[in-house]
């Protein structure tokens, strides 16, 4: 190969996954520290039947939220009540998902012709399940209203903080900002769980 450079390969240090074909117990298995202080205290810990420990770690605000409230939550009707609105909240992002109103991630080719392309049908639903997930988005905006709506989707879809969502529509304090915002997003919850008869 002319030109090319020969790479070495690299011997790996550390400790060793196995030792002699078995699991070595001085092997770090699971998340690190430092990801658990990350987390804090917003994760579960499952199993997989085999042994084996699954970390889910709630990253999202909606999940961190949904976290926290089931903590504190008093009794067996509080906690059913959070189910119904989590529920509610995470069928309205799949359809939001599911009717392809995502944002695309993608780069810019800078020696392409910008101009429109009518035969994409860019901002219609391409499919027919597209269109019944966009009709499902529409009457659940309807229903929860204008303003609900941006905190909705800035939380739920676009996962930005609750914080934020409140700032979004016009809140300047901190703390009302985050205090009205999840307010209006679990009383946005209660009523989608209401119209998708979610018990």
């Amino acid at each position: 190969m002319h030109g090319a450079a020969m790479a070495k390969n690299v011997r790996r240090t550390g400790i060793p996954a196995t030792v002699k074909g078995k699991p070595n117990p001085a092997y770090p298995h699971g998340p690190t520290a430092e990801r658990l202080a990350k987390a804090q205290g917003h994760v579960s810990v499952g199993d997989d039947k085999r042994g084996t420990r699954i970390y889910h770690f709630h990253d999202n605000p909606l999940d961190r939220m949904y976290s926290r409230l089931t903590r504190q939550a008093k009794s067996a009707g509080a906690e059913a009540g959070l189910r119904r609105e989590y529920l509610a909240l995470t069928k309205y992002r799949h359809h939001w998902h599911a009717a392809g109103l995502q944002a695309p991630i993608g780069s810019a080719e800078l020696d392409r012709v910008f101009a429109s392309d009518p035969t994409s049908m860019s901002g219609m639903a391409k499919t027919e399940s597209q269109a019944h997930h966009r009709k499902q988005y529409r009457e659940a905006v309807e229903h929860i209203g204008w303003k609900p709506h941006i905190v909705v989707d800035n939380v739920v879809c676009a996962g930005t903080s609750i914080e934020q969502a409140g700032w979004a529509i016009g809140y300047n304090s901190r703390t009302q900002a985050r205090d009205c915002a999840e307010e209006m997003l679990r009383d946005s919850a209660r009523k989608l769980a209401r119209l998708w008869g979610i018990s």
